[in-house]
């Protein structure tokens, strides 16, 4: 999924190691719970969008964020879903 993104994650984060470990499991990349349970939301929005639910919505109220919040997580989520849709769909190639 950081296939497109991964630059701008390292350049975001400033840290090589907590990046790698996030790509490869965010799970135990050692993230506060407040971003695991964000990230979990975006990776199901991102995989299999029709299977959202309210549960998935109050995971992240509990872990603090606010609708204005949730708002927010998923317009990126679909707005890079639809980004690299686009680049997908017209055959871009990634940068080395």
């Amino acid at each position: 999924l950081l296939t497109h993104h991964r630059r701008g994650l390292r350049r975001l984060l400033a840290d090589d190691a907590l990046a790698e470990r996030i790509e490869h499991d965010f799970e135990v990349a050692g993230l506060d719970q407040r971003r695991v349970a964000m990230l979990r939301y975006a990776l199901k929005l991102t995989r299999s969008p029709a299977q959202i639910q309210r549960s998935d919505l109050d995971s992240l109220r509990t872990a603090g964020f606010v609708d204005l919040d949730v708002l927010q997580i998923c317009e990126v989520v679909a707005y890079y879903a639809h980004a690299n849709r686009i680049a997908d769909g017209l055959g871009v190639t990634l940068e080395d």
